[in-house]
């Protein structure tokens, strides 16, 4: 039996870290998922007649050591991994998704579930408890249980192969992102650079024994090049790289995967009843129908289209007069936009920095948190982490009672995948009459401390921390009684909800004030800054509008159609970007073949949820602004019906419950400066 089979003997009973082995993993699944196996039959097998309880219930509370193992395993997958978990991943998935295949298409169990929802109007059901009996259900029903025996075959084939696929296209991702190198020698090429970037340039170039600069495909060491380096050919270079990941037909390549992925995943509708893929994931989701994510998408692209045109052709105007640009290509955008943004507003990332040291901005989301929420936080190093970087706190209420848990790992490093993502080791339910407390992490890649300067964000890097605090709240906050329907286990277009709103306390005045100052005369950021700030906030909306759009659309169009006929993974994606294209398109670049949050995550079907929960979380913060930003009584309805009730209840009930009216799109478009 491994450290993983037995109760944590840890404070909080946090997961042990440092007592974990790589060998360990595999017999810990094998012997869990025995375990959970037994839990079923004991369900299965129970010769009273079904009941909430004993059927439904039991079956929510089923496999609990399994869970804990596997988000443990697969975070550390995400965050720290290397070539023997990447290997134990693979062996690893296929043994989960037979697992899950054995419980959706168990007959016995089936029987059961339905005889309960069948009786349901008899029984005297709270909300959480209807919605949970109708989600077993569902699980059941949308995964083949009402199917036929040799249906249900194929079906577990499709699952088994979908979860290697998605593994394998993460692997080249990775591996991708690793293996490309930008070695700089001469100081020319460097020019432009912020001395942050150059520093740590310099630095990685040290840790590696070459002289000089090196740039990398990782975000706090691409972003910076093409904002600020003059260089172009060098720009075109990296952006090249950048975009050309899993498309270079070499071992590396994901063409073919995602072509398998959209036709395994197309067949799979198919055999359950569905039109196609998006037919099945959007019946759970508030848009419903791709007819209505569709219908949302085409109705923003007319709003945005007209002020994205113009702001391109302005950029273009503008890299003419200053450079003589003939024609703006990719590799321009961040460099042009930056240099527009500084004239227009005055306004650089560079005089923003200084303001936004790391650990001040960690402080100025607690503070938010404690000002809406009564959350405070406390750094504890007593307990296990799984990397010197990550940082652990404990999270109280103004009682002192236990909230959570709360991890955040901050810096780039080999084994960590791009990016930025909220997770947790362990859910938040009420269980024996206990209100087990959720053990919660956030994720990021941010530019590390240098030998001379601490970590300084851009305001970009503000917002996404500000993001993935939203998400941690969601899951912190929690307080519903079954594990699958706790924290940000709710409708996949309304989990941006919590970490879109965050995002707008970044632009007040009243929040930068709490933790916006310099790092080293500890001066407060300047009046004139959180003006240009807030001034600079919708520019260039129109095209960022238009580029997360084109992102929804190629989504749709790999999974709103019927694939088979497609041939050629760049073809259908220049097809579909048809409608949104600014800039000429790149021959040598694919962005379906490193589209990580539909490929591999969980975004299928699903990529336009996050201008959805915009809207959301527009309409939701004109509330707070009517009311005051830190308003106790709209924070209270905040907390009550979005943050703590997870997926209970249906999300637009719950936004009715928390706003009065369903969200309105003008919200979204006011903000954007869209429309007056």
């Amino acid at each position: 039996m491994t450290v993983l089979n037995k109760p944590f003997n840890t404070l909080y009973n946090t997961a042990p870290f440092s007592k974990i082995k790589n060998e360990d993993f595999l017999p810990a699944f094998k012997a869990a998922i025995e375990k959970a196996k037994n839990e079923i039959d004991s369900i299965v097998n129970n010769s009273e007649t079904p009941t909430f309880e004993n059927t439904i219930e039991a079956l929510d509370y089923s496999g609990e050591e399994l869970d804990r193992i596997s988000s443990i395993f697969f975070n550390l997958n995400s965050a720290e991994t290397n070539d023997e978990i990447q290997k134990i991943s693979q062996e690893v998935s296929p043994l989960l998704s037979e697992f899950s295949n054995d419980i959706t298409l168990n007959e016995e169990l089936f029987k059961r579930v339905k005889a309960v929802y069948d009786s349901k109007d008899d029984l005297k059901l709270t909300t959480e408890q209807a919605t949970l009996l109708d989600k077993k259900y569902k699980s059941f029903s949308r995964n083949g249980a009402n199917l036929p025996e040799n249906k249900k075959v194929r079906l577990r084939a499709i699952d088994k192969e979908l979860s290697q696929l998605k593994l394998k296209f993460g692997e080249h991702i990775l591996a991708e992102t690793n293996k490309f190198e930008m070695h700089l020698t001469e100081e020319s090429d460097v020019s432009g650079l912020p001395e942050g970037a150059k520093e740590a340039a310099k630095q990685l170039a040290e840790s590696k024994g070459k002289d000089g600069w090196l740039i990398t495909l990782d975000y706090p060491s691409y972003i910076p090049f093409m904002t600020y380096a003059d260089n172009r050919a060098l720009r075109e270079k990296l952006s090249k790289a950048f975009g050309s990941k899993g498309f270079k037909n070499d071992e590396l390549d994901n063409q073919n995967i995602v072509l398998k992925i959209a036709n395994l995943r197309f067949e799979r509708a198919q055999l359950l009843g569905y039109k196609t893929h998006a037919h099945f994931v959007l019946e759970e989701r508030m848009a419903q129908t791709p007819e209505k994510v569709n219908a949302f998408l085409n109705e923003l692209l007319e709003k945005a289209k007209p002020a994205a045109v113009k702001e391109f052709e302005e950029l273009e105007t503008f890299a003419i007069d200053l450079d003589g640009i003939e024609q703006l290509q990719k590799w321009d955008s961040a460099y042009y936009s930056e240099k527009l943004k500084q004239k227009l507003f005055d306004l650089d990332d560079e005089k923003l920095k200084p303001y936004f040291k790391l650990e001040n901005v960690i402080n100025g989301a607690f503070t938010v948190a404690e000002k809406l929420f009564g959350l405070k936080f406390e750094e504890i190093d007593t307990i296990d982490k799984y990397h010197n970087d990550v940082l652990t706190y404990k999270v109280v209420d103004a009682e002192d009672n236990l909230v959570s848990i709360f991890y955040a790992d901050f810096f780039p490093r080999a084994g960590k995948r791009n990016g930025a993502w909220m997770t947790s080791y362990k859910p938040q339910m009420i269980k024996n009459g206990m209100n087990e407390r959720p053990h919660v992490s956030i994720v990021c890649n941010f530019t590390k401390p240098t030998k001379s300067k601490p970590s300084l964000l851009t305001f970009n890097e503000v917002t996404t921390l500000f993001h993935e605090f939203g998400h941690a709240l969601h899951g912190m906050l929690a307080n519903t009684t079954y594990p699958s329907l706790s924290g940000t286990s709710v409708y996949w277009d309304f989990v941006e909800l919590p970490s879109q709103i965050l995002e707008n306390w970044c632009y007040e005045e009243e929040t930068l004030k709490l933790f916006a100052t310099h790092y080293e005369t500890g001066e407060m950021i300047p009046m004139d800054l959180i003006e240009k700030i807030k001034a600079s906030a919708t520019f260039h909306e129109g095209m960022q509008t238009l580029r997360q759009l084109s992102f929804g659309m190629l989504d749709m169009a790999w999974h709103g159609t019927d694939p088979t006929k497609i041939t050629n993974v760049k073809a259908q994606e220049v097809e579909a970007f048809g409608e949104t294209q600014l800039y000429p398109d790149v021959t040598e670049n694919c962005m379906s073949t490193a589209f990580s949050h539909i490929f591999q995550g969980g975004y299928s079907s699903g990529y336009y949820s996050y201008k959805w929960a915009e809207v959301l979380d527009a309409d939701a913060f004109e509330y707070f602004k009517e009311q005051g930003i830190f308003n106790k009584t709209v924070a209270d309805k905040f907390k009550t019906y979005v943050l703590s009730q997870g997926g209970t209840e249906d999300p637009m009930t719950l936004y009715k419950k928390f706003r009065g009216h369903e969200p309105k799109p003008e919200a979204l478009l006011r903000r954007a400066g869209l429309i007056k």
